[in-house]
């Protein structure tokens, strides 16, 4: 049988372990991981009715590695969206919360009313943005930065105020240096196709099918009842054939003939026609460095971000603001340690208790990541300084959980593509060695169950 070995037990890792699994039969697969348990940055915890997500808390429906692997665990009827009672999120500015304007899909807005209405821009950043409409396209070919191109099209204020928050919500980075061509390419094609922004926006609305009348909407976002762990308990079952090493790690590799040799900190051995990495990108650098030193540069110049999440509960009671949002989003442009502070128990249902607020306050971006140095103290300490400016709470919470994630979110800076392909290249010419995970082409986790799929089904190819 085909001995294939993959490293890295997050979602990526699994993803690749159940697909091979599942269609190929002549595979031996041995999965190693180097944590005592599974599961990545999925960290569901249960406590006194409360479920607390360390890592992600949903994932997007629009992507359909996501659904599509539920779908084979047999757990997609237990997914639901946000609350689609409530659909605002705010944006603080000045001490002060405003509503973000509904209709921003993918950086871009797609509806100009509530952007005429907003207080979050003043009269002259409206009036900026609507210049998009008489700006002509970029003539130069090449990639740009995320800031480059959202404040050459719609200004500066519409920028620092309503992009770049959002943009650190899904990054934690900085739009200076991340790459527009890794990571929204579509606003570039739209440019190029519409002329602009405002005008692919009309452009599209007037292509778009006229929606049905009856059914409910398609939630944007899904998540499971008792937190996104579900997915990987299920694919625990699942995996049941497979090989596991809990705990273990690689400490060498070398390249045979055909296979590879692989040293685990255990003290054995391993050999693998195919090899999987779905480790961070810095970890497979070091694997893949007696193999191939330009491959390993090309895996190491993608950087990373440290962040930290802090998990405060209050009785309702305690809390002088109605939760009637899903939370807000901090600009960069305000100067704070904190970055977001998402309203758990109002977004999702079952997540806190009855007559509890449970809430999740984001540390971290590029350029402030030593604040997770901190002590766990400090973070809850800061994490409750925002909430008593911002919210008004000032009892002492009762819950606190403090999850940290050093080196743990990549960033798709201006290169980032000719890293990819150097990376592309270099594997060429390693037949049966592959990478999966988030450094690559997508850090959600649909892009990472895709990432770890697509090794998966290259790997039963090799010989």
């Amino acid at each position: 049988m085909r001995r294939v070995v993959i490293v890295g037990g997050g979602m990526a890792g699994l993803a690749a372990a159940h697909r091979l699994a599942r269609e190929s039969r002549s595979a031996a697969v041995t999965l190693v991981e180097s944590d005592s348990r599974l599961g990545g940055k999925i960290v569901t915890e249960r406590v006194d009715g409360f479920v607390l997500e360390g890592g992600p808390d949903s994932f997007l429906s629009s992507k359909p590695a996501g659904l599509g692997l539920c779908r084979e665990l047999g757990i997609a009827g237990r997914l639901h969206g946000t609350n689609p009672q409530i659909r605002r999120t705010y944006v603080l500015r000045g001490g002060r919360l405003y509503d973000l304007p509904e209709g921003l899909s993918g950086l871009v807005p797609s509806r100009l009313g509530p952007m005429a209405r907003s207080g979050l821009l003043s009269p002259w950043g409206k009036l900026r943005m609507a210049g998009d409409f008489f700006i002509p396209p970029r003539s130069a070919d090449g990639d740009e930065s995320v800031a480059a191109f959202v404040q050459r099209r719609l200004g500066l204020e519409a920028y620092e105020r309503l992009i770049e928050p959002l943009l650190s919500g899904i990054y934690a980075g900085d739009g200076s240096e991340l790459s527009l061509a890794a990571t929204f390419p579509q606003l570039r094609q739209t440019e190029m196709d519409s002329g602009g922004l405002i005008k692919g926006m009309l452009a599209a609305r007037r292509a778009a099918p006229v929606p049905a009348r009856s059914g409910k909407p398609k939630p944007a976002f899904l998540s499971a009842p008792t937190g996104l762990a579900e997915i990987v308990e299920a694919l625990e079952v699942n995996l049941a054939g497979i090989e596991i090493l809990r705990g273990v790690s690689v400490t060498g590799l070398e390249a045979g003939t055909p296979s590879y040799r692989l040293r685990l900190s255990n003290g054995e051995r391993r050999e693998a026609e195919a090899l999987i990495l779905a480790t961070p990108a810095f970890v497979s650098a070091d694997l893949v460095a007696p193999l191939d030193a330009a491959l390993a540069a090309a895996l190491r110049g993608i950087p990373y971000v440290s962040t930290a999440t802090v998990y405060l509960a209050y009785r309702l009671a305690e809390v002088p603001r109605p939760l009637d949002g899903y939370g807000y989003i901090i600009p960069r442009a305000e100067g704070r340690p904190v970055l977001a502070c998402t309203w758990t128990s109002t977004k999702f249902a079952n997540r806190a208790p009855q007559g509890y607020g449970l809430m999740r306050v984001f540390i971290g971006r590029a350029g402030q990541q030593d604040v997770v140095d901190r002590d766990e103290a400090e973070l809850v300490a800061l994490a409750r300084a925002e909430l008593a400016d911002t919210l008004g709470i000032c009892a002492a919470p009762s819950l606190q959980r403090v999850f940290r994630w050093p080196r743990a979110m990549p960033q798709y800076t201006l290169g980032h593509l000719e890293r990819l392909a150097v990376i592309d290249q270099r594997l060429a010419s390693l037949p049966g060695l592959f990478v999966a995970g988030n450094a690559y082409r997508g850090v959600g986790l649909p892009d990472c169950i895709a990432s770890g799929e697509a090794a998966a089904r290259a790997a039963t190819q090799t010989a």
